[in-house]
């Protein structure tokens, strides 16, 4: 079908089975033309065991549909789930509690885009879409990340059913696919591999908290280096304002004593007069006494 990118399942030898390619093509047919179109497919497939294939393939729920449509024209958004997906397991396995909490919460945030995004699909396909149905979407997106199988079927864009994951059993796979099984997860880490990962994400941790103890230190220097240089500069500014002040004093201290001299020589032309003046008041006495 024009248009469509096929996420699909490979065989062990990498190459994609005809009755997986035919099965992803097909469930990118609205469920209400569904059934018509692989009956018209099965019937004009030479191969009769791959017909017999075809016509085996289940007209898929709308939540499968949706989560299909998802695979097929959100593959990066996908993808971006998937790559979510694996962090939280390593978190998990890390015992990394913050992480954990703050991936958790992505994980409902991108759980409920993509949702939005499938349902915002299947209405631009004239799939009308039950509240049930929406909330079998989110149910196949939240297995989707907590179950690596799980998230290689929903990549797979060949769901015929929703998926689920209940406690720790993992997710139901059967019945769930057309076609073939997609290609299995890489294995999970043993615990050595798991302590090796820990103790290197210790060591990166410790190396970060050190690289920030590093620039928090050298923003200190910095602000030192800065108070130090204004505190030697109003020191520089007062020694030169105290050898201003001592010029100042030197001066004045000149200036005084030449007015303590003048007060000095004030003083005794005072006292002179004041002697020229009982004498003379003695003299005009002494000639007005004369008179008389």
């Amino acid at each position: 079908m024009p248009g469509v990118s096929l996420r699909v399942a490979r065989g062990e030898d990498g190459r994609v089975s005809d009755l997986d390619a035919i099965a992803a093509e097909l469930l990118a047919t609205p469920p209400a033309a569904f059934t018509a179109a692989r009956d018209a497919r099965a019937k004009a497939e030479p191969d009769v065991a791959l017909a017999r294939g075809i016509a085996a393939i289940r007209r898929p729920t709308v939540a499968a549909w949706a989560v299909d449509a998802l695979a097929r024209e959100r593959a990066d958004e996908v993808a971006e789930m998937l790559e979510l997906a694996a962090s939280l397991r390593d978190a998990q396995d890390d015992l990394d509690g913050p992480g954990l909490r703050a991936l958790s919460a992505q994980r409902r945030r991108l759980v409920a885009r993509l949702a939005a995004d499938a349902a915002a699909l299947a209405e631009a396909s004239d799939v009308r879409m039950s509240a049930a149905a929406r909330e079998g979407v989110e149910r196949t997106l939240t297995a989707a990340m907590l179950d690596a199988d799980a998230g290689q079927a929903v990549a797979s864009g060949r769901l015929v059913r929703a998926l689920e994951s209940v406690g720790l059993e993992g997710v139901d796979l059967d019945g769930a696919l057309a076609g073939g099984a997609p290609q299995p997860r890489a294995p999970r880490a043993s615990r050595d591999e798991v302590a090796e990962r820990r103790a290197r994400k210790a060591a990166e941790r410790a190396a970060r908290d050190a690289q920030h103890e590093a620039t928090e230190a050298a923003r200190a220097l910095h602000r030192a280096e800065a108070a130090e240089s204004l505190a030697r500069e109003r020191a520089e500014h007062l020694e030169a304002r105290i050898v201003e002040l001592q010029r100042d004093v030197a001066r004045l201290g000149r200036e005084l004593d030449a007015a303590r001299a003048d007060e000095r020589t004030a003083a005794d032309d005072r006292a002179s007069a004041q002697r020229r003046v009982a004498e003379t008041e003695g003299r005009a006495a002494e000639a007005l006494g004369a008179l008389d």
